[in-house]
């Protein structure tokens, strides 16, 4: 499914669906309410799946993996060799998110879009749009047609795992510097400072705070992305993995299927897509 058709199939959510799940939730023994956030997730779910009384069956967190040209600057505290490091761990099942995962009863794909290293490993989705990106304080960190290849390959991971019974999707990602990329979505998205967003990702000093807020500070004026315009945000000051979460999001809700948001670069992804089609907010949890 390319970009404009996914977008095209985006609905509202389901209003007599949820209309049903209240009233179902009211009827139970319980003060009304008393379940809180629980309650309205519920009916979110009724309104997304179109059923007032929603079952979640089968369950995937896509994991996408990419790198960034950006890391030359010296945005991190970990070199780029760990990206593909990290993706074997998660394809051994010795990562935080394999765990999880387990606990909960869900599987776990993970999908090389973007890592700067040739990968041939049992197991591993291979959808890579390019070696990493490029460098953004030097100009975009990819083209147009990139960006919107990267998102149409989320699109197409989500459709492959619905098609195969999957109810729900999670998101999360693996890519070395790339709340570098996150924070300057942010900061153009939000029209906020930079200082206001970046933070010191997986544990730079403080002298590489200031560092990585001029970097990107550098990398908006040298590209000056459109807030206006989604794909060019995400081609100037993205990543391939963030233009990867973006598609499996803008794929769930596509397919009328939920999609678990969690953490700060699965958040930029969430951006990138409300941007998109900003219908897709409605299937994020």
């Amino acid at each position: 499914m390319n970009l404009e058709v996914a977008k095209s199939k985006i609905k509202p959510l389901d209003g007599e669906a949820m209309e049903l799940a209240q009233k179902r939730l009211d009827s139970l023994t319980k003060p009304l309410g008393s379940l809180g956030v629980l309650e309205g997730l519920a009916k979110k779910l009724a309104g997304i799946t179109g059923n007032p009384q929603p079952e979640i069956g089968k369950k995937t967190i896509i994991v996408m993996a990419g790198d960034h040209g950006v890391v030359e600057e010296g945005v991190s505290a970990f070199p780029q060799e760990v990206t593909p490091q990290m993706v074997y761990n998660f394809l051994n099942g010795g990562a935080g998110i394999n765990v999880l995962a387990k606990h909960v009863g869900a599987d776990v794909k993970v999908v090389d879009i973007g890592v700067a290293a040739p990968l041939e490993v049992s197991g591993l989705i291979s959808r890579k749009i390019k070696m990493g990106t490029d460098n953004m304080t030097e100009g975009p960190a990819m083209s147009k047609d990139e960006a919107v290849a990267a998102i149409e390959a989320g699109i197409d991971v989500a459709e492959k795992e619905i098609n195969e019974g999957v109810t729900i999707l999670g998101t999360g990602e693996m890519g070395i510097g790339n709340t570098t990329p996150s924070s300057a979505i942010t900061a153009v998205f939000g029209d906020i400072s930079v200082e206001e967003v970046v933070g010191k990702g997986t544990g730079i000093d403080d002298d590489g705070l200031n560092q990585k807020i001029n970097i990107i500070k550098k990398a908006i004026q040298i590209n000056r992305p459109d807030p206006t315009d989604a794909i060019d945000v995400l081609a100037k000051v993205g990543g391939l993995e963030i233009a990867g979460l973006a598609g499996v999001i803008l794929g769930a809700a596509a397919n009328q299927i939920p999609v678990v948001i969690d953490g700060f670069i699965s958040g930029a992804a969430a951006l990138v897509a409300s941007k998109i089609a900003p219908e897709s907010v409605n299937y994020m949890i």
